[in-house]
């Protein structure tokens, strides 16, 4: 019987920039993401070809891997320069891209995986399995699938699969969003969006009755699924991505860690292993909720749409720490005990629902001072949205990855050799030439190797086992012990990134029928390439993509998952309808109107600018 090698499993973390990159790689990563120049879905959220570089070759000494994002539309006059961008990536040593527009397909390029962003809409196993026969290596799932919609796209496809496990959430189905646009022509399929989804709205029925008043009712809550990894890797899911490519680094080392823990005890070895080399060794406690979010939410995994907005505030609050007790004049004093410090910044929701912050300055007992009083009275529960003993501890990324490495160290007074084998069964070697003393204590010999070639701090390896194979003891000076560890360890580094071997993939045209015989704006086909790559797919190109200028007046603007329907109890599946004038519409600070539409079959909400 044919032995299977276990599947690999990959944690994915996102990285702004070098920096923060190396510390994911280092809290236990198997694969980051970062955005390069141009063309990325962050624009605030660019990195050089030379720091793509640098973050590669840190990454691939442990096999981990570096994607590169250039998931955004791509204009006609911004075709050449998108392909060298992707030739200098790959040059660089860029391990898969993730793109969205599909002229890419059409260009002349290097051997590099492509990954079809969660911006392609990668909601169905038609789609999917269309995406993989064009040629993909992975597609990355729309956020709002459920287990049953996983496992069905699983059963009709062998494409890696990818999903979202953490951080913000887009209220629209990715790459379906055309509000930003619509209202300012800042795009989000061209890394721009101005967030409207983050903003106060009225929801008002056709007869101007007010539903709903200055709330944030598009805004959502933030996703963790860190207790249902297990579930997910049974549905087919291979990579575990967390969001935050504009995440600052504490955000991404309590992440990062929080999932390497969690993962760690779900991968036996024998079925399934982490992707890449190395344990991690923690030097504080991993907690989500201490790092930036807005509340969490699994976000319908389970098919459950109850809890997954912030209607509050778009912000970060935190975590809860305890009510109100009493409040004096300048402090108040807190029903359970605490570990609130000066430096801390606080935050919660007054009276009427607004949301208010300040921050510790004094701390005595079980008094706080804050640098206001305003609004903190007895009953309010306190949130703590900055913590700065937690973040300071972070900001040394308070982490250890190292390879492990067992070490046979034979030969007598004519030399020695010191052998290196690494968890992956890599190999190097080190000798020392002879003439040698005889030993006059064997034990203290040994002892003394034992120690100086043990000594591996610096490095990104740990000595678990060493192997003495000796004709004879010699004595050896602790100077030539440390050169020979040292030329032992330096030519392992050297044999692991020769091994390292990145994959590879040829995009080979074909005419594999697109789902849709027809492609309105929604298509978003912005550039002859992407019309081109569709025609040769059997789909007909009716419309350009918003983004070539179409005025989106009467035009849907988003297709969501959140149903406000379903939200304000108001669901007509579940016999709900309430006593309201349709249609019904959400009303900005500005005045402007835009009608709701709900797709009860699909169980969908859409927007419509009026």
């Amino acid at each position: 019987m044919m032995k299977t090698k276990p599947q690999k499993i990959e944690l994915l973390a996102p990285a702004k920039d070098l920096e923060t990159g190396i510390a994911a790689i280092n809290c236990g990563a198997d694969a980051v993401y970062i955005g390069a120049g141009s063309f990325g879905a962050r624009e605030a959220a660019a990195n050089s070809v030379a720091h793509i570089g640098r973050l590669a070759d840190y990454a691939h000494l442990y096999h981990a891997k570096v994607y590169v994002t250039l998931n955004t539309l791509l204009f006609d006059n911004e075709l050449q320069q998108a392909e060298e961008l992707i030739r200098q990536a790959w040059d660089a040593g860029a391990d898969a891209m993730i793109i969205q527009d599909m002229g890419i397909l059409e260009m002349d390029l290097p051997p590099i995986p492509l990954f079809a962003s969660t911006q392609v809409d990668n909601r169905t196993p038609e789609k999917v399995r269309f995406l993989e026969e064009a040629g993909f290596s992975r597609v990355i799932l729309a956020r709002e699938l459920s287990l049953e919609k996983i496992r069905k796209i699983r059963a009709a496809t062998t494409v890696q699969l990818e999903a979202f496990v953490h951080g913000a959430l887009c209220v629209s189905y990715s790459g379906q969003c055309y509000m930003s646009y619509a209202l300012g022509g800042r795009s989000g399929n061209r890394g721009r969006c101005a967030q409207p989804c983050r903003k106060r709205y009225d929801l008002e029925d056709s007869a101007g009755n007010v539903l709903a008043k200055s709330r944030y009712l598009l805004s959502l809550k933030d996703m963790d699924r860190s207790g249902m990894l297990e579930d997910m890797l049974k549905a087919g899911i291979s990579s575990f991505k967390i969001e935050g490519r504009l995440k600052d680094l504490p955000y991404v080392v309590n992440n990062v860690s929080w999932y390497r823990q969690k993962l760690d005890a779900l991968l036996s070895g024998k079925e399934c292993r982490k992707a890449s080399s190395g344990s991690v060794s923690f030097d504080f406690k991993p907690d989500p909720r201490k790092t930036f979010n807005r509340g969490y939410t699994e976000y319908g995994l389970t098919g459950e749409r109850k809890g997954i907005t912030s209607p509050h505030t778009p912000k970060a609050m935190g975590e809860a720490i305890s009510s109100v007790k009493s409040a004096g004049k300048e402090y108040f004093i807190l029903e359970e005990e605490n570990d609130l410090i000066p430096g801390d910044g606080i935050c919660f929701l007054d009276g009427s629902g607004e949301l208010r912050g300040t921050a510790v300055n004094v701390r005595e007992a079980d008094k706080v001072w804050p640098r206001r009083m305003d609004h903190i009275v007895p009953g309010i529960l306190i949130f703590r949205n900055y913590n700065h003993r937690f973040s300071a501890i972070l900001a040394n990324v308070p982490c250890r990855r190292t390879i492990d490495i067992s070490t046979a160290i034979s030969g007598s007074t004519d030399g020695l050799e010191v052998r290196v084998t690494d968890e992956d069964g890599i190999t190097a070697e080190a000798s020392l030439e002879g003439p040698l003393e005889v030993a006059r204590d064997v034990e203290q010999s040994e002892a003394n190797m034992r120690k100086q070639i043990s000594k591996l701090g610096d490095t990104v390896f740990n000595c678990s086992v060493i192997e003495f194979r000796m004709k004879e003891y010699p004595f050896v000076p602790v100077s030539l012990l440390n050169g020979l560890r040292r030329r032992a360890v330096e030519a392992l580094i050297n044999e692991r990134r020769v091994k390292y071997k990145r994959e590879e993939a040829s995009i080979i045209k074909n005419s594999f029928p697109y789902p849709e015989k027809s492609l309105t704006y929604e298509g978003n086909v912005l550039n002859g390439k992407a019309g081109d790559f569709y025609t040769r797919h059997g789909a007909q190109v009716t419309e350009a993509a918003a983004e070539s200028g179409l005025h989106m007046k009467g035009r849907k603007l988003m297709t969501t998952f959140h149903c406000l329907r379903y939200e304000t109890g108001m669901c007509v599946k579940k016999g709900n309808k309430g006593n309201v004038a349709e249609p019904l519409y959400l009303v900005d600070e500005e005045g402007r109107r835009f009608r709701l539409g709900f797709d009860c079959k699909e169980c969908v909400m859409q927007i419509y600018m009026e």
